[in-house]
């Protein structure tokens, strides 16, 4: 069984997957096609990714990718826990240009999806973080962009954990949010 929650923008969901355990540990089927599309989730995936991050306060994001080959991400946590965040840049909308975001962890089991559209970054909040996503189109450098995870315009409240961040040099080198090139 899963349970899907509508969040503030429209088609990001948080996702938490039934866990069936006992003495020895656990089981949970965290993607089932059918099941999820009689939850009015229905993606064809056709990649795995799969982050670890050694930090606590390690940033990962603002990513992105363009048309044609644009990503819904299905995220999740395997260990540790993230503040994961996905911004609206489909100027059509009217959200466009805010984010949401949610703690997802291993202990919660929750997921988090982030459909074509959207930016989607995350904040370490534990050290010896696993992150892995599915994506419903493969990685293509080409068409891969970046914003600046603490663009002023865009206000994201990340938590202060007292330690400075951790970014990529492609992450510390993105533009802000004016220059992004977005989505109809």
């Amino acid at each position: 069984m899963v349970e899907v929650r509508c969040l503030e923008l429209a088609g990001v969901l948080e996702i938490i997957s039934a866990r069936f355990g006992d003495d020895r540990g656990f089981f949970s089927e965290v993607w089932n096609e059918a099941e999820w599309r009689n939850a009015g989730v229905g993606l064809e995936f056709v990649q795995d990714n799969h982050s670890f991050s050694a930090a606590k306060g390690v940033i990962r994001g603002l990513h992105y990718q363009l048309a044609p080959v644009a990503q819904d991400k299905l995220v999740r946590v395997t260990r540790g826990a993230i503040f994961d965040v996905a911004v609206d840049l489909r100027r059509s909308s009217p959200t466009f240009g805010r984010w949401t975001g949610v703690e997802l962890s291993r202990e919660r089991w929750n997921q988090l999806l982030v459909p074509k559209g959207f930016a989607h970054g995350f904040l370490t909040l534990e050290p010896e973080c696993e992150v892995q996503y599915k994506v419903t189109a493969p990685y293509s450098r080409e068409h891969e962009r970046t914003i600046r995870f603490d663009d002023p315009a865009l206000g994201i409240d990340w938590p202060d954990l007292g330690v400075t961040f951790q970014l990529s040099e492609k992450d510390a080198a993105a533009s802000g949010f004016a220059a992004a090139e977005t989505f109809e």
